[in-house]
């Protein structure tokens, strides 16, 4: 249970309040949690899952507005009292999460309880990420954005090696496969990346954060500030 920060960084009074209605639970790797307008039941708070917030649109395409792993909790309008889902939900790499029900939400998270402040500072560093990743997407080159995905997704992880196709990032980015393609080759003959058969390992952290435009940074940052102000 302790994989997830958020309820890791809880007073263990609060964990055992909260253990009883959690529900661990396995992610397929695109699966929907939930679509925009779908009632939202639960919350998800991931443990080796990786789980994308997307925008999608008529024609079909999407783009990815944030990404949550371990650091966070998925399912923030069931919280904000709002019942209903303005984005997509899709599990961007497969792993655990625990689950918890809407309805156990207001006996756990109450105003006067720890998570109710570790969620809402949670949401700030959230909003925060969905609006860098917007400027991103619109103001910098495809190579620096697929860095910063790259470096986002391992901080999920926390590992260097997860699966990936060229089709699936280029679904989160909402670019062109052959722009991915492109990209991603200069960043393995730069011998940051290796990728093989649906597999990719960062070879170079370090050079692969200096391909990455300011973004990754900036919502690391927040995200940091998050576990920080959990730890006091």
């Amino acid at each position: 249970m302790l994989s997830n920060r958020l309820i890791a960084s809880l007073p263990g009074e609060d964990i055992r309040l909260l253990q009883p209605h959690l529900e661990r639970v396995e992610l397929e790797q695109r699966q929907v949690l939930f679509e925009p307008e779908d009632f939202v039941s639960h919350l998800y708070f991931p443990t080796t899952a990786v789980v994308s917030l997307v925008s999608a649109f008529r024609n079909g395409d999407a783009i990815e507005i944030g990404t949550v792993g371990r650091e966070g909790v998925v399912g923030l309008p069931a919280f904000l009292s709002r019942d209903r889902a303005t984005a997509r939900a899709i599990v961007q790499l497969p792993g655990t999460a625990y689950r918890l029900s809407a309805t156990a939400l207001s006996t756990v998270a109450s105003p006067a309880r720890p998570l109710h402040g570790l969620i809402l500072r949670y949401v700030q560093a959230f909003m925060a990420q969905a609006a860098q990743t917007a400027a991103c997407n619109s103001a910098h080159l495809v190579e620096e954005r697929c860095a910063r995905w790259l470096l986002t997704t391992r901080d999920r992880v926390d590992g260097d090696e997860f699966p990936l196709t060229h089709e699936f990032l280029a679904f989160m980015l909402g670019v062109r496969r052959s722009g991915v393609t492109v990209a991603m080759r200069t960043l393995k003959e730069a011998g940051l990346v290796q990728y093989t058969r649906g597999k990719l390992k960062i070879v170079d952290r370090d050079r692969l954060q200096l391909a990455s435009c300011e973004c990754y940074a900036a919502v690391r940052a927040n995200f940091d500030r998050v576990a920080t102000a959990a730890m006091h």
